[in-house]
């Protein structure tokens, strides 16, 4: 055979090959395409014909190519979270719920996704969870960054201090490795920046050097390659702060504040979401619905361009209250008087007014896109806030106004009994941050046994 035959029979079943490739994906398109339209997602738009309001808004989005996060809330009382089909054309079909589907529907305006499922892991998580510390002792020269401090802790980045101190006052430490579901690195992001001898620019050596120093001294991270290891980090900073042990971010848990889904050094489900929280001593004041007179509040630093076109949007509106920095009335005041509470993404997605609103008993505006909510395997989020996507700051009223009264003492209601998940306690309780973090670890926890 001369070698341009060759070369030519060469070719051949490449060709053929990749012609039943093809065949067979144009085929799956079809087929994929006819299922589609043959099933369609007819359940929410029954439900749509009991509320004209929302029934208008979709009417004026079915155009978009993806279902916008503040429509996907005003839709969550009745409706399922599949994407929108074009309505304008399917007739409206008279569906009977069966006793079944009516109790799934009504399971939908609980505060948890499945609250006997939490209960029950709950119970289990309390009952067997264990954490291995590394030790440190008293008198090592940066105790002050992995020890906890006696201080109360204060300020914006009190989370991370008051972890600390809970987790080593609790019946979840072991000292005993070989029994540890899970590893505590127990450096302090917050303390390392506030410490001199480190500093922000330092924070990356101190990591790494820390993980190469447990990493010779002890066999456990090596034994995971560390995913069965987490630090807690509230300050911002932290995102940044494991560039120089890569390690520790692709393999370790982080447990942050500033849990996005746009960073890159956060891992959805293998990270988890810890709530800001300004520390605050005593019961909340509360205050009935009917008693909140104003639609909506913000007031903030105008450290973002979202901010900043909320405060030029709704600068002089009756109903939605924004401001720039602080105000003159007291904040507490503004929280109390209002309906909604909005935390809008500032320089980080994170901020403390979700903890403010909640516990002032107002109802969170969520606008910050790309936000992995705290405790987001756990709670539903869209039975006590509203999230709306940054594009809509111009219809926020419209959105806002479209939630029924009735609808809007649900999701007060809800708050009321979420706020407990959002609070930090000198003693820790059950179901406070503490444990509600304790429990998202728990679910993250490695399945490897460890034989040492």
């Amino acid at each position: 055979m001369s070698r341009l035959n060759r070369k030519g029979s060469m070719l051949i079943k490449p060709n053929i090959i990749a012609l039943i490739t093809s065949s067979l994906i144009v085929f799956y398109i079809f087929s994929s395409s006819r299922l589609i339209l043959l099933h369609p997602h007819q359940t929410w738009i029954h439900n749509l014909d009991s509320s004209p309001k929302l029934r208008d808004f979709v009417v004026d989005h079915h155009n978009k190519p993806k279902q916008d996060e503040a429509t996907h809330h005003l839709l969550a009382k009745n409706t399922s979270s599949e994407p929108f089909p074009n309505t304008h054309h399917l007739p409206k079909p008279k569906l009977q719920l069966s006793s079944s589907t009516e109790k799934k529907v009504e399971m939908k305006k609980e505060i948890f996704h499945d609250k006997d499922v939490f209960n029950e892991e709950y119970k289990e998580m309390n009952r067997s969870l264990k954490i291995y510390v590394y030790p440190h002792k008293k008198d090592d020269p940066f105790a002050n960054i992995l020890l906890a401090v006696d201080d109360e802790p204060l300020g914006n980045y009190a989370s991370e201090s008051y972890f600390k101190k809970s987790l080593f006052k609790s019946h979840f430490i072991t000292k005993d490795p070989k029994e540890a579901d899970l590893f505590y690195l127990p450096f302090s992001i917050t303390n390392m920046r506030n410490d001199k001898r480190v500093g922000v620019s330092g924070i990356q050596d101190f990591v790494k050097e820390y993980v190469d120093e447990i990493s010779e001294k002890y066999p456990y991270w090596n034994k995971s390659g560390g995913a069965d290891h987490f630090y807690v980090a509230c300050h911002s900073i932290g995102r940044s702060s494991m560039e120089k042990a890569i390690h520790v971010k692709l393999n370790a848990i982080q447990v942050v504040c500033s849990s996005s889904y746009f960073l890159s050094s956060y891992v959805p489900h293998k990270d988890a979401s810890i709530p800001q929280i300004w520390p605050r001593k005593g019961p909340s004041p509360t205050n009935a619905p009917s008693r909140r007179k104003k639609l909506a509040f913000f007031a903030g630093a105008m450290n973002s361009r979202l901010r900043e076109n909320l405060i030029k949007t709704w600068n002089n509106d009756s109903e939605i209250m924004v401001h720039r920095g602080r105000m003159k009335t007291p904040y507490s005041e503004a929280l109390l008087n209002s309906k909604y509470c909005i935390h809008a993404k500032g320089f980080e997605i994170n901020t403390a007014r979700i903890g403010d609103a909640l516990y002032y008993g107002c109802v969170p505006v969520i606008l910050a896109d790309h936000y992995d909510l705290p405790y987001a395997d756990i709670l539903n989020w869209e039975n006590f806030s509203v999230i709306v996507s940054s594009l809509d700051i111009q219809k926020l009223k419209q959105i806002l106004h479209a939630i029924d009264y009735n609808h809007y003492v649900k999701l007060q209601n809800n708050v009321m009994q979420v706020k407990k998940h959002f609070l930090w306690n000198s003693f820790s309780k059950d179901f406070d941050i503490f444990h509600m973090v304790m429990y998202e670890l728990w679910i993250r926890r490695s399945h490897l046994r460890h034989f040492y």
